[in-house]
């Protein structure tokens, strides 16, 4: 690993000139894909749900993934700014990893009953995350928040859950809109909806509904898609933590995205409060699939209670890739490697924007960074760029907060600044309205 790392000063003396990518190998796949598979790759990576434009410019399908790179059908290399929209926490294929889990794979995986790696693990996860008397391991994010609404429901006996606006909590019918196709209004009639970091709302969310709030379930900052991220107010979540004690609701952090890139021991511990439910999958076990509700020993015999499981769930190899990941994560003190790179590459994308006389804004944790060209409020510039960037070699998104692993090294920076320079300066020249 690199040793630690200060923002250096960037200069963009030197104009480069890549030649753009093609796909016409993922063009081909995507073609035999619609013919099977429901919009030919579902969900919203899926070209119809409109989140790459042009989609000319963006591959569909991966081949291969090491490190902080991956490649695409075309033989096209990538340093990937979405590490599989968060679970590759420390490298594609991180060698410590792989062995751990291979050594677990010689052994058993699924089985009738469960590996002792489990408890393993669950004890290494209470050893590690501050709010955490036990763990409960699933597979999906989705699997830890549904668990957690349960459970806030088993152990107060009410209905209504509270949300704040933008949240995303999976795909559950209780987490979607009820114009969404399929959810009925028997699914969200006790959803509350709360504007983020309005304590004074919040308050009279709770009063007026009094006695009917079972839980209130939010991610640990406001890291929506397609609008600035937004980190608490000095003090709001020490205020919702006494609203939620004085009212008797469950308090559920939803930290599926940031946990464990802002703070091995909880997001809610960064931000000074404790969880009485926290949900974990992303960086759980660097791209196996475990996730994990972890929470207060007063909810212990609550969640006992309900019936709850999953086919694989108690699948071993998972558990002893998440035993690789957070030890180490540990020795290199992840959440502090991922402020600094973080930080180095979001101002260095800054300076390379002003250079060509845009404005890239920057927001949320550098760690999970969201990014803005404000020079267009409809966000298509910054499509734009993107598009431009990903054509070159370097995968970013326009309406998602990013992702950094731990095998980015000052390298892939420099060359991503490079690559996001250029970018700039192709889009500056098309767009001469902007004076």
């Amino acid at each position: 690993m690199s040793s630690p790392l200060t923002v250096p000063a960037t200069t963009f003396a030197t104009p480069t000139i890549t030649t753009p990518y093609t796909y016409a190998k993922s063009r081909a796949a995507f073609d035999r894909a619609f013919a099977v598979i429901p919009s030919g790759i579902y969900g919203h990576q899926g070209p119809s749900e409109g989140c790459y434009i042009p989609q000319t410019s963006f591959p569909l399908f991966s081949a291969r993934a090491e490190g902080s790179r991956f490649w695409d059908l075309d033989d096209n290399e990538y340093i990937d700014y979405m590490c599989g929209y968060g679970p590759n926490v420390l490298g594609y294929r991180d060698a410590d990893v792989e062995a751990a889990a291979a050594v677990q794979r010689a052994k058993e995986d699924v089985v009738t009953i469960p590996s002792a790696i489990m408890v393993d693990f669950a004890e290494l996860l209470v050893d590690t995350v501050a709010s955490a008397d036990w763990a409960f391991f699933a597979k999906n994010g989705g699997d830890t928040t549904t668990l957690a609404v349960l459970t806030a429901r088993a152990a107060t006996r009410r209905k209504k859950i509270v949300f704040f606006d933008g949240f995303y909590h999976g795909v559950a019918p209780w987490t979607q809109k009820l114009d969404y196709p399929g959810v009925l209004e028997e699914d969200v009639a006790h959803n509350l909806y709360a504007p983020w970091n309005d304590l004074a709302a919040l308050e009279r969310m709770f009063a007026e509904h009094r006695g009917e709030i079972a839980g209130l379930i939010a991610q640990p900052y406001m890291h929506g898609n397609f609008v600035d991220n937004e980190l608490p107010a000095a003090g709001f979540w020490q205020g919702v933590r006494r609203l939620c004690d004085d009212h008797g609701v469950v308090l559920i952090v939803d930290d599926v995205r940031a946990g464990f890139r802002l703070d091995l021991a909880g997001s809610d511990h960064y931000f000074g409060f404790k969880a009485d439910l926290i949900c974990f999958c992303k960086a759980l076990a660097n791209g196996y699939n475990v996730s994990a509700l972890c929470g207060r020993e007063s909810l212990k015999e609550v969640v006992s209670s309900l019936s709850y499981t999953g086919s694989y769930w108690m699948s071993a190899v998972p558990f002893a890739a998440g035993i690789a990941t957070i030890t180490k994560l540990r020795e290199l003190d992840g959440p502090a490697l991922f402020d600094r790179l973080g930080t180095e590459l979001t101002t260095g994308l800054v300076a390379a924007a002003a250079d060509q006389g845009l404005h890239l804004v920057t927001s949320g944790a550098p760690a999970l960074f969201y990014l803005r060209l404000a020079d267009d409020d409809s966000l298509m510039l910054h499509q734009e760029w993107v598009a431009e960037c990903v054509q070159r070699g370097v995968f970013l998104t326009s309406h998602h907060n990013h992702f950094l692993n731990a095998s980015l090294t000052r390298a892939d920076i420099a060359r991503t600044l490079e690559v996001a320079h250029e970018s700039f300066g192709i889009v500056r020249a098309r767009h001469p309205e902007l004076g």
